[in-house]
């Protein structure tokens, strides 16, 4: 019960170490480097009125995303338990880089996730007890998945739409179709947006989900965004998300939270 509740985590110290030497290797923009209209001319008219509606225009650039939920409904599965977690993730934008860390407990006893995308390689590994592996999920199908859920979070680093390694293709005057593609993986989707020019929704069919024998099925995807505010930065981001697994006898919801801050560098 000691070691349950002393501050050292060994997922924790991994996941610390590992976005230090993130932060350290990833080149920081010129200092005075803003945003301009013509950065985001080539792109699709409603991501341009997404990011003018949002207030990014005139912001500084940024090398990487830090967001951070609190208090998140998370299930794991469908006949998984319900748990309350903490979920606190970072994208690099140099190249498709993605790092979360989920904090929370199993009946007393200290759960903690890692879920990576780095270098073309993904997975997603669960520990409870500070030291037994429940799962440690990887192969190409996590590789493509993570990819997908890194496009799905673009627009909040807004960076990344000027890299090389994404291109946006217009379907309609509110749909917008995005692929990425990084170390021999592709990945697609849709984003959608409201008659305010807000992200509302990203749908996918890039993303496995393992089943309960251990095998992956690819299911459509969605990630739902809503409730937009300005925040402290200017900024307006949604305060509600939703993770999305769109089942042919219906949608479920495994992740349902409020964002509690979305930053650019740490204080």
């Amino acid at each position: 019960m000691i070691w349950f509740h002393i501050p050292y985590s060994p997922v924790k110290s991994d996941f610390s170490a590992d976005i230090t030497a993130l932060k350290d290797s990833n080149p920081l923009p010129e200092e005075g480097s803003l945003f301009e209209r013509e950065d985001f001319s080539h792109l699709p008219v409603v991501i341009q009125r997404d990011i003018e509606n949002c207030g990014y225009i005139g912001t500084p650039q940024m090398s990487y995303m830090k967001m951070e939920y609190h208090n998140v409904d998370f299930m794991q599965g469908k006949n998984g338990p319900a748990l309350k977690i903490d979920y606190t993730q970072y994208n690099f934008v140099a190249a498709p880089c993605r790092m979360a860390l989920i904090d929370s407990s199993m009946f007393g006893v200290p759960f903690e996730g890692y879920d990576y995308y780095q270098n073309g390689t993904g997975g997603m590994r669960g520990v409870i007890a500070k030291g037994i592996t429940l799962f440690d999920q990887t192969g190409a199908d996590m590789d493509k998945a993570c990819l997908a859920t890194y496009l799905a979070e673009s627009l909040f680093a807004l960076a990344i739409l000027l890299q090389d390694y994404i291109t946006f293709e217009e379907i309609s005057d509110y749909e917008v179709k995005a692929t990425i593609t990084y170390a021999g993986q592709t990945a697609s989707g849709v984003f959608t947006f409201n008659e305010h020019y807000e992200m509302i929704s990203f749908v996918t069919n890039d993303r496995a989900v393992t089943n309960g024998d251990g095998s992956m099925e690819y299911i459509p995807w969605s990630a739902v965004c809503s409730e937009y505010q300005i925040s402290e930065n200017g900024i307006k981001y949604p305060t509600q998300f939703r993770a999305i697994w769109n089942y042919p006898d219906g949608d479920f919801i495994y992740f349902d939270g409020k964002i509690s801050s979305v930053s650019y560098i740490d204080m």
